[in-house]
């Protein structure tokens, strides 16, 4: 078991000063070794303090993809030699073209113990037995998260995807604790259940506690209500990562539902606005877009790395499990936003609206046809298994959707199971070009 610290308990002062001196170190190693930011930062100066680092220029997503297809195959931002790497990984591409992601032995030792301190907070322990559901075929999630996973010294059963039954079997036979997972994948083994187990029901298989990731939905409440309920475990949403910097560095502890920024002592986090990139204070009540800075990666460091994702400060208190480390929630993407006329819309808070109604599955798909801006959302939402529809219902969640998300809704209901589960990522939003 890899020892991941006390950081999430320093006081704010100590993490500060920790900060500082891993970025003394880190500047002057990416301003030696990376001819991107070589590139990026001619005629600017690099500054000594970190609370200075917002005089950097920001980078994306869109100028790593050019770096790699210019240098592939890990492009100019990589900054030790090759013969440091142990292993790659490449991203699922669905945004754009897939990227390759290295890793030192530094660095995936690092990774392991960040993304460990969120699975302890969440709850898993030493001598549990965690089944591990999520993508092994070089996706971040995969080997990664299982090693975060090993690193509580839970011991994990490395699953993946695919095989509901034999899931479900394994679960039984070997009396299972905890299952790690995207939060869409309970409904497709809740299917498998009533297909080949129908003598059981969700609670019988005596999970104690849900690990999830990968996907909006959990800040729901509804949602998260009626997978405690079904499931009988405890909810965590206990993986949140952005696969270019770290796989897993934010998650959920047992006294908040809020997230805990858990790589802090290795990773410096900027909000700004998404607008004119202006940096907004990191406190409580502010929102922005997520901005990251390494501050001790050796094989592709990332300064000030836009992560699309937009979020809200929810706390920089002491939380009442007694962590110091900074808590935010997710709002959504740059990248999913929606204008629908003149405001914008998140997904997420589309999923918020379902999941309130209890004659929905939660399911749900957003139709966009043509190009922005948009007079209303097309919306297909799923009713829930045996449940009966009231006559007004359609009615009554499109009058939800206009009073909660201020936009407009085509509301389409659709049978139970009519939208496709999946066992990797959900797609929330389709866009197809207009008939």
């Amino acid at each position: 078991m890899l020892n991941f610290g006390n950081e999430d308990f320093l006081p704010a002062l100590e993490i500060a000063k920790l900060q500082h001196r891993r970025w003394e170190s880190q500047r002057h190693y990416v301003a030696g070794n990376s001819v991107f930011y070589q590139q990026l930062w001619d005629g600017v100066r690099v500054p000594n303090r970190l609370q200075d680092v917002s005089n950097l220029p920001l980078c994306d997503k869109e100028m790593l993809r050019e770096s790699q297809v210019a240098y592939p195959p890990f492009g100019n931002y990589l900054a030790a030699q090759s013969s440091q790497l142990i292993r790659v990984h490449r991203t699922s591409g669905t945004t754009g073209q897939a990227m390759n992601v290295a890793l030192t032995r530094a660095d995936a030792e690092q990774t392991a113990r960040i993304g460990a301190r969120s699975y302890r907070a969440s709850g898993l322990r030493s001598g549990d037995l965690v089944i591990h559901c999520l993508n092994y075929q070089m996706w971040m999630g995969g080997v990664t998260d299982h090693l975060s996973l090993e690193a509580t010294g839970a011991t994990v059963i490395p699953f993946g995807i695919g095989n509901s039954e034999l899931l479900i079997q394994t679960v039984l036979d070997l009396k299972v604790d905890a299952i790690q997972s995207t939060p869409s994948y309970p409904a497709v083994l809740e299917n498998t259940i009533c297909e080949y187990f129908p003598e059981i029901q969700p609670q019988d298989l005596g999970l104690r506690l849900g690990l999830f990731g990968g996907e909006a939905g959990l800040d729901n409440t509804g949602f998260r209500r009626r997978l405690e309920e079904t499931w009988g475990y405890a909810v965590r949403n206990a993986n949140y990562g952005v696969s270019d910097v770290f796989s897993n560095f934010a998650g959920q502890c047992d006294k908040n539902s809020d997230l805990h920024f858990f790589g802090h002592d290795v990773l410096h986090a900027e909000i700004v606005d998404p607008i004119d990139d202006s940096v907004v204070a990191w406190q409580e009540g502010n929102s922005g877009e997520l901005v990251l800075t390494h501050l001790a990666r050796q094989a592709q460091p990332l300064v000030r790395f836009r992560t699309n994702d937009i979020v809200v400060v929810t706390g920089t208190d002491k939380c009442a499990c007694g962590r110091t480390t900074p808590r935010f929630r997710v709002l959504g993407r740059t990248d999913d936003m929606i204008v629908v006329r003149g405001v914008n819309v998140y997904p997420s808070a589309v999923g918020g609206v379902i999941n309130n109604f209890p004659e929905l599955s939660g399911e749900f798909r957003i139709r966009l046809r043509g190009k922005e801006p948009y007079d209303r959302l097309e919306i297909e939402v799923e009713q829930l298994r045996d449940v009966a529809p009231s006559a007004r219902l359609v009615e009554d969640i499109e009058r939800a959707i206009k009073f909660n998300v201020r936009a407009s809704a085509r509301v389409i209901l659709v049978s139970p199971y009519h939208l496709p589960r999946t066992e990797g990522k959900t797609q929330r939003l389709i866009r197809e070009d207009p008939q």
